[in-house]
């Protein structure tokens, strides 16, 4: 992440044409939005409910969890009362609960005022139940909560009629007494319940750097080690998030993002931007995915044999797999090949083709083709390519509107593929990706 003495980003937002790119990846997703209560004070705060307005009108679903903590701290200044802890982290004692029931009241008010000057519906709701956390290390947390049960149908209900939730970090408990809740980890809790592709955390803070270095993709593997075996790497003010992005993707939520909110467009820089301005933790996706090697010959023959009988794919003989066995990529599946893919270097025009992406019908609309072409792409990243081209006759829909790929033409192909092209007459649609 780059920045200046303003706190303005570097980076361009994100035009249109980037964005419409992965409207079809993200449409009728669920993102969390969790947004520091200092960034609900920014000034740039106007420009995020604007993002978020970007965001509905592609047919994202947005829930809103809100923070509070500068606001508590402020309103215990201006009162003169001593307050437990700010930040839902630790014990929350009486007076605290009281000034943090009054911040959040406060700081949901304006979240709803913005989003309705931007034209957006949203909502608050007791969708979230609370518990007690109870005596921890023998210390009685009083009144800090955490999520004893979500109301997912009515959550759904809400985004489905195209109504933001705003979620505050105060719930109620079975008895209906308050009790406050860290905004992170209710929103990781949102985010594993509610089936969301992304976890966004928009704070008033620079994104995750270690030693100096700025963390832009992160894999959750390496940021768990790091919190188990360094925590003091991370800035205190973003180790909760940290440990909360972990957390979520372990449940099964794809993506985190820790990012400066302060900067303009950073939210739609971060989501429809390839390099984006903040810090993505991302889960292992391609952990079944590995270079074939010879033994994986005749089980590649006879994955891509039911792609050649329905004429998807073109043929190719066993000898011809045994001969560029190096060239091709399996995803193995409690020992069976499922799925392969091969990949052809054009190295004069820093170009790779991927073909004979088949995935077993059972396995079929799971993700296992688009994460074979992502792991492609990255391979041919890898590689210094510049391009990634896909030739074929009936899955043009899922390279265009899965993998993001450009539909073009036979003058985009290497010239050696071109003639290849013209002599097998299968007519297959040329596809392209820029990386």
């Amino acid at each position: 992440m780059t920045t200046n003495g303003n706190n303005e980003s570097s980076a361009k937002p994100t035009d249109l044409r980037g964005i419409l790119k992965y409207v079809p990846m993200f449409r009728d997703h669920v993102f969390v939005l969790a947004v520091d209560g200092s960034l609900v004070a920014h000034e740039n705060f106007q420009n995020v409910l604007l993002d978020i307005a970007v965001l509905r009108s592609l047919h994202i679903k947005v829930i809103l969890v809100h923070g509070i903590g500068q606001q508590l701290q402020a309103l215990a200044e201006d009162k003169a009362i001593r307050i437990t802890d700010a930040h839902g982290e630790l014990d929350t004692d009486p007076a605290t609960l009281d000034l943090a029931t009054e911040a959040a009241a406060m700081v949901s008010l304006q979240v709803m005022q913005g989003l309705t000057r931007n034209g957006l519906r949203c909502a608050t709701c007791n969708g979230v139940r609370g518990k007690e956390i109870g005596i921890v290390r023998g210390i009685d947390q009083g009144s800090t909560g955490a999520v004893d049960k979500l109301d997912e149908v009515l959550f759904n209900k809400l985004l489905d009629a195209g109504t933001i939730p705003v979620v505050t970090p105060i719930a109620l408990n079975r008895e209906g007494t308050p009790l406050r809740i860290n905004s992170d980890l209710l929103a990781s809790e949102l985010a594993s319940r509610l089936s969301a592709s992304k976890l966004i955390f928009l704070t008033a803070q620079n994104g995750l750097s270690i030693d100096g270095q700025p963390m832009t993709n992160l894999p959750v593997a390496e940021l768990e080690a790091l919190l188990e075996s360094s925590p003091e790497k991370v800035p205190e003010r973003l180790r909760s998030k940290a440990q909360h992005a972990v957390k979520v993707i372990q449940a099964g939520t794809p993506r985190a993002h820790i990012l400066d909110g302060r900067l303009f467009g950073a939210l739609l820089n971060e989501i429809f931007d390839k390099v984006g301005i903040g810090t993505m933790v991302y889960s292992n996706d391609y952990q079944s995915i590995r270079r074939a090697t010879p033994g994986d010959a005749h089980a590649i023959y006879n994955i891509t044999r039911n792609g050649v009988r329905s004429e998807s794919l073109r043929e190719r003989p066993l000898e011809s797999i045994e001969s560029a066995i190096n060239d091709y990529l399996v995803y193995e599946i409690d020992g069976s090949l499922v799925a392969c893919v091969h990949l052809q270097s054009y190295d004069a025009e820093k170009l790779i083709e991927v073909g004979s992406v088949y995935v077993q019908p059972f396995y079929q609309n799971r993700g296992v083709g688009r994460k074979m072409v992502e792991f492609a792409c990255a391979e041919a990243k890898d590689r210094g390519c510049r391009r990634v081209i896909a030739l074929t006759t009936q899955a043009s829909q899922f390279f265009s509107k899965v993998c993001a790929f450009t539909e073009g033409g036979v003058d985009d192909l290497p010239k050696a593929r071109r003639d290849e092209y013209i002599r097998n007459g299968r007519n297959s649609k040329v596809l392209y990706l820029d990386l």
